[in-house]
């Protein structure tokens, strides 16, 4: 289970070009680029988090 969240997170790195991610994002609006910003962190937060509580 924890190999096929890791795959996941993997896999959603891969596809996803920074770049235009990014520019999509700005082109939407700051402000949903600000929640989109504190979403990522909260959620690479989040995975540290796991990893940390594992040990």
């Amino acid at each position: 289970m924890k190999n096929s969240h890791l795959l996941l997170f993997t896999f959603a790195l891969l596809t996803m070009s920074g770049c235009s991610v990014i520019g999509d994002i700005f082109k939407a609006g700051a402000v949903t680029g600000i929640i989109a910003v504190i979403v990522v962190i909260a959620i690479v937060i989040w995975v540290i988090s796991l990893f940390r509580g594992k040990s």
